[in-house]
């Protein structure tokens, strides 16, 4: 009797230790998150921007004067963005001045209607399958919400958990992936589907004021739509897995908060300040958000290479100038951990303080740029053009790591690694002109600003 008792026991405990065991490998199994597919916006070719039309926005402002209108014309020159990039259409119809409610909505809906639309179109999902829905649109939130908005007009279920975000800027993206992921993780098997853009329509900065005028330079109009599962069941379909994310949030220190934000000038006109603050607060935001991302990604082998000679630069007390030439060799590896790197095109000068920090080359930031060139800073979607573009060039194998990293106001710096598990061959919104670039090299082509507004770099920095 006592025999059957202690059998019985143990019987139960290994039942229980399987149950346990099982669940959590269900859960684990549920909580992976799966990209099954994208669309990056193209807007109608009518709205395209050539650098004649930015001139002319430019010398329609009348409050400038030259030494406003030459230093627009100088960051305009060194923007890095080319012939056919998208603006609203209140911009190409002489309105930026006095935008109205329903521009912004239109410039909204067109995204909706159109890269939504194709997602649903593509992945052979349907509205009501989705389960979570994520919206980002840093500077325009009405009411109801445009997450709400896409509901109606798609006619999602009733049980659909809906998340809109606001003021989040050019890191949104990665934030709502991360909110997104945590949803699925309370509802398995599931679908979210994240929704990326930025309202330019009634964000035109129209004052004098030289730090508030360089968004009007780099952004643009485009959008994203992303198709995410948590499903084990549909990883056979997923383009990629997402391995790890971190998100540094240096808000609490005044400079960081203070370096891009959005106020009046003293004439009472709303735009986006850039203080000189920013490059010190990216590079801080930069360094905390990589020093938590390495030790996930990298093989222990490059983790002890850069301790080994951190600590033999102490020990030999090398003088500033030993350490600035040697400092290169002292840089962390990251190609050791990942193999493509979609950086967000925020400016020619940021992927270019970013190339120059992880110590890439030119094929490294060559996505980067040729996004910023062909599509503008689309704020918080940019990264999926970046993707899409290594995707249409065939660069994305299964097996391989690629890494996104983008900055936003307040400030934030947020990474992840996506590893390529499925077939990565589509051109997307790239088709059409993939093979145009790269461009030829430099010297057998110019910079349509630099070949019509070079001037202005002979203007005397004392005079600007």
């Amino acid at each position: 009797m006592e025999s059957l008792l202690i059998l019985t026991v143990v019987l139960l405990l290994v039942h229980a230790v399987s149950s346990l065991v099982r669940t959590a490998l269900a859960r684990r199994r549920h909580s992976r998150c799966y990209l099954l597919d994208y669309v990056c916006h193209r807007p109608c070719d009518d709205r395209k921007v050539s650098s004649d039309t930015v001139g002319r926005v430019v010398t329609r402002n009348k409050r400038l004067g030259v030494p406003e209108y030459r230093f627009l014309l100088r960051v305009i020159v060194g923007s890095g963005i080319g012939e056919e990039s998208y603006c609203p259409r209140n911009i190409l119809e002489c309105r930026e001045d006095s935008p109205t409610h329903q521009d912004a909505l239109d410039e909204m809906d067109a995204l909706f209607d159109e890269a939504i639309a194709e997602l649903f179109l593509r992945s052979g999902f349907a509205p009501r399958d989705v389960d979570v829905l994520v919206v980002n649109v840093s500077l325009f939130a009405p009411a109801p919400s445009l997450a709400s908005r896409i509901v109606r007009r798609f006619g999602m279920r009733e049980d659909v958990a809906e998340y809109n975000l606001s003021g989040m800027g050019c890191s949104a993206s990665l934030i709502s992936l991360d909110l997104a992921r945590r949803a699925l993780r309370t509802r398995p098997a599931s679908l979210a589907l994240v929704v990326s853009s930025e309202s330019i329509a009634p964000s035109w900065y129209s004052g004098k004021d030289k730090s508030m005028m360089m968004g009007n330079c780099l952004f643009r109009s485009g959008g994203s739509a992303v198709l995410l599962t948590n499903n084990p069941s549909l990883r056979g379909r997923a383009k990629m897995v997402l391995r790890h994310l971190v998100r540094t949030n240096t808000c609490a220190d005044d400079e960081a908060h203070t370096c891009a934000l959005q106020r009046e000038d003293e004439d009472g006109h709303v735009g986006i300040s850039l203080s000189k603050d920013l490059p010190k607060a990216a590079v801080r935001a930069l360094t905390l958000n990589l020093r938590r991302l390495a030790r996930r990604v990298l093989p222990v082998s490059e983790l002890l290479r850069f301790a080994a000679q951190y600590v033999s630069s102490k020990l030999l007390s090398q003088s500033p100038v030993q350490a600035k030439s040697d400092g290169r060799l002292r840089k962390v590896n990251f190609k050791t951990g990942v193999e493509h790197y979609c950086l967000h095109p925020g400016g020619a000068a940021v992927v270019k303080a970013v190339k120059e920090s992880l110590g890439l080359d030119a094929d490294d930031v060559e996505p980067a740029l040729m996004t910023l060139c062909r599509w503008g800073n689309t704020s918080a979607s940019s990264l999926w053009y970046v993707m899409s573009y290594m995707e249409a060039k065939g660069r994305l194998k299964k097996g391989d790591r690629a890494f996104m990293l983008t900055f936003g106001s307040g400030f934030k710096c947020n990474s992840c690694v996506w590893e390529v598990t499925g077939d990565m061959a589509d051109k997307g919104a790239w088709a059409d002109c993939i093979d145009e670039y790269p461009p030829p090299p430099e010297g057998t082509t110019t910079n349509p600003y630099m070949d019509k507004y070079s001037w202005v770099n002979q203007v005397d920095a004392l005079v600007l």
